[in-house]
């Protein structure tokens, strides 16, 4: 394997440092805030050192932001920056010179490639799209040490590494290191330094060598935080602390929005950073990531602040932004109060949904509103549980899979339900920790706590809600018509039973969310002042006209959407923002996203791959009035945050919403996805229901009978037509 590579860190843009990082106590080598370091600019998102990749790493980062190049020198000894020595993987170099192919030995292995020192800076630069080996450079008689001297001179590179000692006790006489500061880099701790021999681990052992040469150390995150087999951190390595004391710096590199981590991070990038720079123990000195706005958002906002407890009624401003080809934001404020935090079965992000422990983690996690979707069982208990089939939140299909049926009314595939299980039967079960992406993109959740937690009846969970004295609650209500007239059960009555005893309805501290996509169901709340009722527009929609909002306002105060009515998506491209959340807004009705999740793959290429920018983009960009999340924590910290509001007077930095449709633009024309078909406007028959029918209990089956043997049967056939014959062949006597 090639492991001989030149880093140089160049910084491209340094203004003022951030004045919030600069302000807090960090546990650095030198007490500042770490650097944020862009590999390749930000190549998540863009070819890797393209100048699109290097523009938006400064447009969207910190001011001080690192801009890193991977160094190569062309044929003519020009340095360009790309992240291997092979171009082959990183351009579409095939394509454009498909005889240019060739083998060289790197570090004593045959490579076959395309490599940088066959072609010259013009015809790279002129026709491939979009340094890193000295001694391969220095065996093809290219100088990468002399190139950098020139470098270094006349545009001012900040930091070189590489993981060479040799290449670096040669560069270190042919810069000033008063201006210039020399960093090596760890790679495998099984792989080996080229110019010692050395595995990169035993040279670990062995700081105070590496400080006769270079002022700090890049090492693979895993060198600090270790991650065991069933991918959990464990305890930290002194590492950071020992190269402090030695007065080294240390970066950790590895760092990317879309790579599957520890589950401790719960899909969330801004959790892994904030591991490494604001713990009470130690942070590292510098981040090496292909996301740069994630990074910059952990040190400059949320590191080091903890204020995150729900504030009623506390008004912030959103802030709506307009990218302008010139990359600079024009910002216009608008106030609103701070949207809700409404938990989606509890923080099912972390625990198996629906469970006590859900629900806690979602409190902890600083939760406005919890929720629980009303299920009944077969004795009319009612609970808290996702969905009525049973099948993928329990362990239901072990021991009830012969009460598995299709029900068209509720679901099209098979299941097992929550009304043909007794209480007793449901209490039985084991709770499921279940992921929409593990079986199609490997994601799992949390599965070291998969069974733990107990399920809650509805009692049970408006006492917890009392105690906990969260904001509010909300209850969610479906298949209230076919309960009632297929099952006997009437789950309407249910729940406002049990939200009476529990005096919800004699009280305003906390709130109380009646939803349902049922407006016959939240009818039966209308005159419980203390409720506010929710219609849960399921189906998506591209517009809401006057007409079906004015319907909604009869039965309702709030709407649930799904994201994709608010900002439609095509193959991964937002595309614009509709107009359905200023319609409803326009008639007194909130408006409630659901459902954010953190995971990756969930979200559109204009959120970075960040859960963050999406929360930032519903709520301080479009400004809806609530996010119906599984992972509450990661909107407690944007949404609790001043860099949310922008309200700090010294603020230099704030979390910018996605201007929907703009990435979009920049993928040319001849590549860009087909226009998907339009997604109908809301219509009044979207909106109103038939009234609820009658409880109607199932009749019972007819008792069932003893079948005769059919030998029986057979005899007592065969004597009737025996009879029938004798009968038959006597009447012509008897009339005689």
């Amino acid at each position: 394997m090639i492991k001989n590579v030149v880093l140089v860190f160049l910084v491209i843009h340094a203004t003022l440092a951030n004045s919030e990082s600069a302000s807090k106590k960090w546990l650095t080598l030198n007490g500042r805030g770490p650097s944020v370091i862009a590999r390749g600019g930000f190549s998540g998102l863009f070819p890797e050192s393209s100048d699109f990749a290097n523009q938006m790493a400064l447009a969207t980062s910190l001011s001080d932001v690192v801009v890193l190049c991977n160094l190569q020198l062309t044929k003519d000894g020009v340095g360009i920056c790309q992240g291997d020595i092979r171009l082959d993987n990183t351009t579409n170099i095939a394509m454009v010179f498909e005889k240019g192919s060739k083998t060289y030995k790197v570090n004593g292995q045959d490579i076959t490639g395309w490599f940088a020192i066959d072609f010259t800076a013009d015809q790279l630069l002129a026709n491939v799209s979009w340094f890193t080996y000295d001694a391969f450079y220095t065996e093809n008689k290219l100088s990468v040490a002399n190139y950098i001297q020139k470098a270094a001179r006349l545009q001012g590179v900040n930091y070189i590494s590489s993981p060479e000692i040799g290449f670096l006790k040669k560069i270190s006489g042919l810069v000033n290191k008063a201006k210039t500061k020399l960093v090596f880099v760890f790679l495998d701790k099984n792989a080996t330094e080229p110019t010692t021999k050395q595995t990169y681990g035993s040279i670990l052992g062995n700081l105070a060598t590496i400080k006769t040469f270079a002022s700090g150390i890049v090492v693979p995150k895993d060198y600090i935080w270790p991650v065991n087999a069933a991918n959990y951190l464990e305890a930290p390595t002194s590492l950071v602390k020992d190269a402090h004391k030695l007065s080294l710096e240390v970066y950790a590199s590895g760092f990317a929005n879309d790579f599957t981590t520890s589950y401790n991070y719960s899909y969330d990038p801004s959790a892994e950073y904030l591991q490494f720079i604001d713990n009470s123990q130690f942070s590292v000195d510098g981040l090496i990531t292909d996301f740069p706005p994630t990074a910059s958002e952990a040190v400059a906002c949320f590191a080091q602040y903890t204020d995150i407890k729900p504030t009623k009624g506390k008004c912030y401003p959103y802030i709506r932004c307009t990218f302008h080809k010139s990359s600079r934001l024009t910002m216009a404020c608008l106030y609103a109060e701070q949207a809700l935090i409404i938990s989606h079965n509890g923080a099912s992000g972390v625990y198996a949904g629906s469970t006590d422990l859900a629900y806690q983690q979602a409190v902890e996690d600083g939760a406005d509103i919890i929720d629980c979707s009303v299920q009944m069982s077969k004795d009319g208990v009612a609970f808290c549980l996702d969905s009525v089939d049973v099948t993928a939140d329990t362990t239901a299909a072990t021991s009830f899979m012969s009460l598995s049926t299709t029900i068209p009314e509720i679901q099209e595939s098979a299941g097992i339900f929550s009304f043909d299980l007794s209480w007793s039967d449901i209490q039985t079960l084991q709770p499921q920790l279940t992921s929409p992406f593990e079986n199609k993109g490997g994601l799992p959740r949390n599965p070291a706590n998969k069974d733990k937690g107990k399920f809650f009846t509805l009692p049970e969970f408006l006492e917890f809600a009392k105690v906990k004295a969260v904001t509010g609650i909300l209850i969610n209500i479906e298949n209230a018509a076919y309960l009632a007239s297929q099952k006997g059960l009437d789950i309407v009555s249910a729940a406002y039973t049990a939200l009476s005893n529990a005096t919800f309805d004699k009280q305003s501290t906390q709130k109380v969310l009646i939803q349902s996509e049922d407006t016959s169901v939240l009818s039966k709340f209308k005159n419980v002042p203390a409720y506010s009722r929710v219609l849960y527009l399921k189906d998506e929609i591209s517009d809401a006209p006057r007409t079906p909002v004015e319907e909604i306002k009869k039965y309702a105060d709030a709407v649930t959407l799904p994201r994709f009515s608010i900002v439609p998506t095509v193959n991964g491209f937002t595309t614009a923002t509709t107009k359905v959340v200023n319609e409803m807004q326009a008639a007194n009705l909130s408006v409630y996203v659901s459902v954010l999740r953190n995971e990756f793959i969930t979200l559109p290429f204009d959120y970075f791959s960040d859960p963050t920018i999406e929360i930032a983009t519903y709520t301080s960009g479009i400004g809806v009035d609530g996010i119906i999340t599984e992972y509450p924590a990661t909107a407690t910290r944007y949404l609790r945050n001043p860099c949310s509001s922008n309200s700090m007077p010294d603020s230099s930095y704030s979390i910018m919403p996605a201007e929907a449709g703009s990435l979009l633009k920049t993928v040319p024309e001849e590549t860009q996805p087909p226009a998907s078909s339009p997604t109908p406007a809301l219509d009044v028959a979207d909106v109103v229901d038939p009234p609820l029918p009658s409880v109607t209990k199932p009749e019972s089956p007819p008792p069932a009978t003893t079948p005769h043997s059919s030998a029986l049967q057979n005899i007592a056939n065969g004597g009737l037509s025996l009879v029938a014959i004798m009968t038959l062949t006597l009447l012509p006597l008897m009339c005689d």
